[in-house]
């Protein structure tokens, strides 16, 4: 690899951010982080990045605001070195979910951290499952968006289960989940789900769809507290589905989540490491898929002007 692409790490995903580094054959690049008493972040680059291509791997987990203004002085730290592109790669993005104004008097966080990534010295982005792909709109300067379709279909592929039908969340999530249904060749459910307030739980109303008896597959960008997921779970079991499987991009499991898929009766949870699970949260029913062999692929492209285009194009 050419001596100009450099990897660095924050503090959110440090894990993925050298497995990624690794799978390209590079060092971590040298990086120091304070955070003083009075809460304020230093950040010092420990080598010249002078004219190089720098990637910064840092993702949106607790403490979200920390880790975003840890980013932002990142970038700026490595404007300021002269580097000769910067990309932030993102694996969650922040504050994804306040994508629209759908209430009066509110801000439209994702578009403002789209901003600061830019004020704060981004020549691009790269990020992974946006909860709504109107965000790459958001961006003045090249944003990609990789899907993990391809990683958590592999995955369910090789476990050939039969009578398998592929469950949408919800009728915003139907587009999303038709495409996973088409790659793994399976019929696709909605569930029509109903969300009154901010309380991140969700009422199934009814089924659109044949479950019964069947294998039951879900799929969706990211999991909280997994009160919806209890939903799913009653919905499809009442509806009967037979085991009942979930493939989730960002596995946040705040609250009280792992709890509820513990005592729930899902077969099992597959995540990617986009966000950190720690080894007390890995029950059983959970299962990591690493991102880092794709990531650094999209990099290796990206720092030698190749299309990107065909590794997250679905056959149909």
């Amino acid at each position: 690899m050419p001596d100009r692409l450099r990897v660095f790490s924050g503090s959110s995903n440090p894990e993925l951010a050298q497995e990624i580094a690794d799978r390209l054959y590079l060092p971590i690049g040298s990086i120091t982080i304070n955070k003083f008493s009075n809460e304020n972040i230093k950040v010092k680059i420990n080598e010249s990045v002078r004219g190089k291509d720098v990637f910064v791997v840092q993702t949106s987990c607790p403490p979200v605001s920390d880790n975003v203004m840890e980013l932002l002085i990142m970038l700026h730290a490595f404007k300021s070195a002269s580097a000769g592109r910067i990309t932030a790669v993102l694996p969650y993005f922040p504050y994804v979910r306040s994508d629209k104004k759908d209430e009066p008097r509110i801000s439209i966080s994702a578009r403002l951290m789209a901003d600061l990534l830019a004020t704060a010295g981004a020549d691009r982005v790269l990020t992974m499952d946006l909860h709504a792909d109107q965000i790459q709109g958001f961006f003045n300067m090249p944003a990609d968006q990789l899907l993990a379709l391809p990683i958590l279909c592999k995955y369910f592929e090789q476990k050939k289960m039969e009578d398998l039908v592929v469950v949408a969340g919800d009728v915003g999530r139907a587009k999303l989940n038709r495409r996973y249904a088409e790659r793994l060749n399976a019929p696709l459910a909605i569930l029509d789900k109903r969300r009154e307030d901010d309380s991140e739980k969700a009422e199934v109303v009814s089924v659109i769809g044949d479950v019964e008896g069947k294998n039951a597959l879900m799929f969706d960008d990211e999991i909280l507290t997994g009160g919806s997921l209890m939903e799913l779970i009653r919905a499809l079991k009442e509806k009967g589905a037979k085991e009942i499987y979930a493939g989730i991009t960002h596995g946040i499991l705040a609250g009280q989540a792992v709890e509820r898929i513990k005592e729930s009766p899902v077969k099992e949870l597959v995540l990617t490491n986009t966000v950190p699970v720690p080894k007390e949260k890995r029950i059983d029913k959970i299962k990591v898929l690493s991102v880092a062999e794709l990531f650094a692929e999209v990099i290796k492209r990206i720092h030698h002007s190749e299309s990107i285009s065909t590794i997250f194009a679905i056959e149909k």
